[in-house]
């Protein structure tokens, strides 16, 4: 009886330390309050309402700490198939059910493919981009919808979904990996504005999914031992200035690099090329926090593509930002081989990472959902 009334009721959630945590024990701890942890914990609850779930983060909702609320946020499901495709179509399923309205249909130019298009005929009907591309280095090009969504949303209404549902989320919280549980860090300011940790305890769980994004793998190597074939890679984030309209502006993709309208500009979307080398730090440091300082794989993807696309090769290009805004800002992405599609590994028993992915094309934005409803639905 007790557990059919915790079923009906709201999560509770705890934002600071002056909230006191006395929980013990969770059946599932969902570690990350990103996209795909979010999705866990509501998928869960839905799935198991008689099961208790908690989803903590270190930082707030949605995670402030990763590429979620960087994400391109583009479903396009072109040249997938079999279970891939599956994925994609569940995938679109819920976030036409998540997101009523805000999901805005676009066309995506797709040069250099072999497409049914001229490239050179294709431009004249978008005078925008005149001079953007090198018909000559890119003669075909394929013209298609896509949509596109903003992660961050998305997000925020998969936690607070999740909670409504009866899942408890915890944040300022540092998560530890232990045997058959979450040793938890709450994290507290100080009057010198100082991070610290105002109290640790340990809870309970049966079923840990690490959903921690480029830290999921370090969390599993320091906490339990357990090695995986994903380390952590480094991207930055360039603007094109370059006007766009979000609501009318086609998406451009040449091979990886994906140009999506966002703010008033373009934004520019590369997969990980290779890990990060061990000591390299950018020469220009932190500012606010934020590590910045312009990254020489950052030069290394753009150069060759300069001729094929000479609007890279002009003032309009502005090296990344950060989630403040902060010019030449770079953030750590899980990678692995150079890039992967999202996934969801059993790494231990009763112990689970989901990575989002680093693939521009099938990526965590097209499969995501699709993949934690397959994994929750394995959770027995």
């Amino acid at each position: 009886m007790q557990e059919a009334t915790r079923s009906s009721e709201r999560g509770q959630v705890w934002a600071h330390v002056g909230q006191a945590f006395k929980e013990q024990e969770y059946d599932v701890a969902v570690v990350g309050a990103g996209l795909l942890g979010t999705a866990a914990a509501l998928y869960l609850r839905g799935l198991w309402p008689q099961r208790r779930v908690l989803l903590l983060d270190e930082g707030g909702l949605p995670s402030e700490d990763g590429a979620t609320l960087l994400g391109a946020g583009v479903w396009d499901a072109a040249g997938l198939s079999g279970a891939e495709a599956d994925l994609a179509a569940t995938t679109r399923r819920e976030l036409e059910r998540l997101l009523p309205g805000g999901l805005t249909p676009l066309p995506l130019l797709d040069f250099g493919a072999q497409g049914p298009e001229d490239t050179a005929e294709l431009l004249a009907d978008f005078p925008a981009l005149a001079g953007w591309v090198d018909p000559a280095a890119l003669p075909r090009a394929e013209r298609r919808e896509v949509l596109t969504y903003r992660p961050g949303e998305l997000t925020l209404r998969l936690g607070q979904a999740a909670v409504a549902a009866g899942a408890d989320l915890l944040l300022n919280t540092r998560a530890e990996l232990v045997p058959g549980g979450v040793r938890l860090h709450r994290l507290t300011v100080t009057n010198r504005h100082e991070i610290v940790v105002h109290e640790t305890r340990e809870v309970r769980a049966g079923t840990v999914i690490v959903a921690a994004g480029a830290a999921g793998p370090e969390l599993l190597e320091q906490g339990l031992g357990l090695h995986t074939p994903h380390g952590r890679a480094f991207v930055q984030r360039p603007r094109l200035r370059q006007p766009s309209d979000p609501a009318a502006s086609p998406l451009l993709r040449a091979g990886d690099l994906l140009l999506r309208p966002l703010n008033g500009e373009y934004a520019l979307y590369l997969p990980p090329v290779s890990a990060d080398p061990h000591g390299y730090q950018p020469t220009a440091g932190r500012l606010t926090g934020v590590q910045v300082g312009l990254r020489r794989e950052l030069l290394c993807s753009l150069l060759p593509r300069m001729d094929a696309l000479p609007v890279l090769a002009t003032a309009a290009l502005g090296v990344g930002r950060s989630l403040a805004d902060v010019e030449g800002a770079w953030l750590g992405l899980p990678h692995g081989g150079p890039t992967h599609a999202p996934l969801a590994e059993a790494v231990a028993d009763g112990v689970w990472l989901l990575l989002g992915g680093s693939r521009t094309r099938g990526g965590v934005d097209t499969l995501g959902l699709g993949l934690v409803r397959e994994l929750v639905g394995t959770l027995n």
